[in-house]
């Protein structure tokens, strides 16, 4: 049995995005503590195997967007709860560092086949440019991982321990996620919309269409550079501010509500706005943000930092979306699996290493130069989809 509705399909990827999110990305953020202490291993080690796992998908993710173009999302959806589950079960069997570091490999693989792009070149197939609405309903669905990961995995680590709370995420992937995914049309059941699409005539190459991708690539990598940044040191920047660790954890659990807020704001309103305006707005936000940071005076700290969580929250939110409704608005729906995977590569890159990178750099300067920092490549981020124009009669070649 499948289902067939654009809305069903879309409340099936959204609840299996949930819960695969929650199971393997939002994972090292509760357990690697843990794994540290366990294993008495080097925190760079522990935290650098989940920085490989996203470099190997995004390294993998163009070819996972040809898979996705061949055979359609179902096949490789299905195939992503097998790889997630075999590596968490690495995780949990293997003993030592090289058991949790290999893990993550066949981890990044999974990731690679069944996380965002995935999920949206899947609608893209599905439903062509009517994709637009589903990939809303995904993204509202998703944003509750982290609400739903960081917690159960804080709950089932002290009765299980960390290895037994990654057992307990295989029988996630294997009893829910795989389950759902089997319920997925498969490609040659997408909408008369998409069909007609995939029938069109090939689209002439286009220079505009080349413009368009690298503008579009190098504002998600900019963004995902600054994303990568604050979620590992959000605390070490607020803490430079002056507020305390817990003051600065309060401010950092603004961003979930945020980011759903802005999620519910495009589903709501804008609708009936092309997705390049409602990516532009999205990205108008962080530099508010961060402008909040550097011009309110030291007695508003916290207020600065609440405002500055809120507005990048809600930034991120609209801009998840928009990761998924953008090419498919400019470029279309043919070879669209492809072009995401294409697009996935920088931004995946960029969020394994600017974490890194940034360490020292967080750790030497001063947090409200950091903050303009941030500030800096937000408006150039923004700089980008400026200078990005719709070109609905052009074709593409990238």
């Amino acid at each position: 049995m499948t289902v067939s509705s654009p809305r069903a399909v879309a409340l099936l990827l959204g609840v299996a995005q949930t819960l695969a999110w929650g199971s393997t990305y939002y994972l090292p953020a509760v357990l690697a503590p843990v794994v540290v202490r366990d294993l008495g291993a080097d925190p760079a080690l522990i935290y650098g195997a989940f920085s490989v796992a996203l470099l190997i998908s995004g390294f993998a993710a163009p070819s996972v967007g040809r898979a996705i173009e061949r055979h359609g999302g179902r096949p490789v959806l299905l195939l992503s709860s097998l790889v997630l589950s075999a590596g968490l079960v690495l995780l949990a069997a293997l003993p030592g560092v090289w058991g949790w570091c290999l893990g993550w490999v066949v981890l990044g693989g999974g990731m690679a086949l069944g996380l965002y792009e995935a999920a949206f070149a899947t609608l893209g197939m599905l439903y062509g440019k009517e994709a637009r609405r589903p990939i809303t309903m995904v993204t509202l669905c998703a944003g509750f991982a982290s609400t739903w990961g960081w917690p159960t995995s804080a709950a089932l680590e002290p009765l299980l321990g960390w290895r037994g709370t990654c057992l307990a995420y295989v029988a996630v992937n294997l009893l829910c996620v795989l389950p759902l995914y089997l319920l997925l049309p498969r490609a040659q059941a997408a909408a008369p919309g998409a069909q007609q699409a995939a029938e069109a005539p090939p689209p002439p190459p286009s220079a505009w269409a080349r413009q368009a991708f690298r503008l579009l690539a190098v504002f998600f990598t900019l963004r995902a550079l600054i994303s990568g940044v604050v979620a590992v040191h959000f605390v070490a920047l607020f803490g430079g501010l002056g507020l305390s660790v817990a003051a600065a954890v309060a401010v950092g659990a603004l961003q979930g509500p945020s980011q759903v807020g802005g999620r519910l704001l495009e589903f709501t309103l804008g609708g009936k706005a092309h997705p390049l305006v409602v990516a532009k707005a999205g990205a108008a936000l962080l530099p508010l943000g961060a402008g909040a940071v550097l011009l309110l005076s030291p007695g508003e700290v916290g207020l600065a930092a609440a405002a500055f969580m809120l507005l990048y929250g809600a930034s991120n939110g609209l801009l998840t979306i928009s990761r998924g409704q953008v090419p498919l608005a400019l470029f279309g729906p043919r070879g669209y699996p492809v072009l995401m995977g294409k697009l996935a590569l920088p931004i995946l890159v960029a969020q394994a290493l600017a974490p890194t990178l940034a360490a020292p750099v967080v750790a030497v300067l001063p947090a409200g130069v950091s903050f303009g920092m941030v500030a800096v490549l937000s408006l150039a981020a923004l700089g980008c989809l400026l200078l990005l124009r719709p070109e609905p009669t052009a074709g593409r070649s990238v």
